[in-house]
């Protein structure tokens, strides 16, 4: 019912930079909380960074001050700006959004929690 598609992943060196993009789209209502997710080789799925509809964000400690998470809720679509990228940044990226097909909130029947496909992203020292 709701899908999304992320992008903008790819290689570069360290000190470089990315900007991710993720589209939601289908029965949409609204998108409370959309958020970025890493997974790198042989490691559990860590969080990122997450942005409310209101525009409280919460960034993980080790991207803080580099990563910047943004959203166009017109667009339904959430950005993950990413720079000075380290190695150990090196990890497939996944879009998540706590999304509603209807009015009645988190929580309630119509709350969908959703995963992109994810984007890799790779950085060479």
């Amino acid at each position: 019912q709701v899908r999304l598609v992320e992008s903008g992943g790819g290689s570069v060196q360290s000190g470089g930079s990315l900007r991710l993009s993720c589209v939601a789209s289908g029965n949409i209502f609204s998108i409370p909380v959309m958020g970025w997710y890493r997974q790198a080789p042989g490691k559990e799925r860590e969080f990122v960074a997450t942005m409310a509809e209101g525009g409280i964000t919460d960034v993980e400690n080790s991207v803080k001050g580099r990563f910047t998470i943004s959203r166009d809720d017109a667009k339904n679509t959430a950005y993950l700006q990413m720079e000075r990228l380290k190695p150990e940044d090196t990890a497939t990226y996944y879009c998540n959004a706590q999304a509603l097909i209807n009015k009645y909130g988190l929580g309630a029947p119509g709350h969908l929690e959703v995963w992109g496909q994810g984007t890799p992203v790779t950085v060479s020292s």
